[in-house]
């Protein structure tokens, strides 16, 4: 039992990768299912035995990525000063710097989060609960500290804030994946200083 258990971990594994590297290099509706077992090695039905479609493997690519990026957060955020414009600024930074590395695998996920058939097996695009409560403790600081007006809908203003973090991604996009990350940064950092005048008490 150990061992089946063993092999079905490693091909687990090497389906993840393979599907991360192939979501990247052409995109998430151009890869197949036969791409993916032949990168990783493995018999489709091994593929289709470990995951119950394209769309989780998705999902399951996306969600080992979020452990890598919030192990970074675990040791940036105690060190995060200033500011809450300049506080949101870093985390969306870390963001775009730690997507960029494989922008298409990102763009696939937003995409797939959005193609119109709706596959039920993908986590949509958004749904980060981390990021969520990371930039919702900046903002409950900011009014803790008489920053942010007390007054305003902290989630709501969570959500305007990933809007324009993800709506930046146009960029890459537009560009095939060559703007650096300092570049999407920038605009951000633009962006969140115009939310801030709203967000200032009066």
């Amino acid at each position: 039992m150990g061992v089946r258990d063993d092999q079905k971990a490693a091909t687990r594994e090497k389906v993840l990768v393979a599907a991360r590297d192939l979501f990247n290099e052409v995109g998430y509706e151009e890869t197949t299912i036969r791409a993916i077992a032949e990168r990783a090695g493995v018999s489709v039905g091994s593929v289709f035995t470990t995951f119950a479609s394209k769309a989780e493997v998705l999902s399951h690519v996306m969600s080992h990525r979020l452990a890598e990026l919030y192990a970074e957060f675990d040791r940036v955020i105690p060190y995060l000063r200033g500011s809450v414009a300049d506080r949101l600024s870093s985390i969306f930074a870390i963001h775009y710097e730690f997507e960029t590395r494989r922008v298409k695998l990102f763009l696939a996920h937003v995409a797939a989060s959005y193609n119109p058939n709706g596959d039920p097996g993908v986590t949509p695009y958004g749904r980060n609960p981390r990021l969520n409560q990371m930039l919702l403790d900046v903002l409950d600081e900011g009014v803790r500290k008489g920053e942010v007006r007390p007054d305003l809908d902290l989630q709501l203003l969570v959500d305007t804030l990933k809007a324009a973090y993800a709506w930046n991604y146009r960029m890459a996009a537009a560009s095939g994946g060559q703007v650096p990350a300092s570049e999407m940064s920038a605009v951000m950092d633009r962006q969140i200083a115009l939310i801030a005048d709203g967000w200032r008490p009066r």
